[in-house]
């Protein structure tokens, strides 16, 4: 059945659709917020993420668009919580003008790819995020970060030459 089948059918109140959506999409939306947040973090977000989807989606006007309003809510709960953590962080740095490191992890090759991600700006491995690893459109991209697809364009190529640049500084070969 097409997600925008269920959705009509969860808009008219049918229980068992909303939950077979929810359920086709429980993994792709979490593993987006996770490779955008730690596990902790993510879980708490992919809860927040849900509950807007299950209040919103009565309001959603065009059912087969249904993934990049997913993804819009993701995109919107992942930088809501960056934006809270980095004014607390600044605030606490300020009171206490010391800044501690997060302890190193052991690494395998993934391991090490998820940590080069999350040393990229936000921008740049969000958009690395949706177009490779959740594979969307450039215009899908484009749709949930609303900008235009040029904008979109330019971060994927300066999130590869930032990503190439820290895989060289790590020790990898192109």
């Amino acid at each position: 059945m097409t997600d925008e089948l269920l959705v009509v059918r969860a808009q008219l109140g049918e229980r068992a659709a909303l939950a077979e959506l929810l359920a086709q999409w429980r993994v792709p939306v979490w593993t987006y917020v996770r490779r955008m947040l730690d596990a902790d973090r993510a879980d708490d977000v992919t809860q927040e993420i849900w509950l807007a989807v299950v209040r919103g989606l009565p309001r959603l006007r065009e059912p087969g668009r249904f993934a990049p309003w997913l993804f819009t809510i993701a995109r919107r709960s992942v930088t809501d919580r960056l934006r809270g953590e980095y004014a607390r962080e600044q605030e606490t740095l300020a009171a206490d003008d010391v800044a501690t490191e997060d302890p190193v992890e052991a690494m395998v090759d993934r391991a090490a790819l998820m940590n080069v991600l999350s040393e990229l700006p936000v921008l740049e491995r969000e958009i690395l995020v949706l177009f490779y690893l959740e594979d969307l459109s450039v215009e899908e991209c484009a749709y949930i970060c609303r900008t235009p697809a040029g904008t979109v364009k330019s971060r994927l190529s300066r999130a590869r030459r930032l990503l190439r640049e820290h895989l060289k500084e790590k020790g990898y070969r192109p």
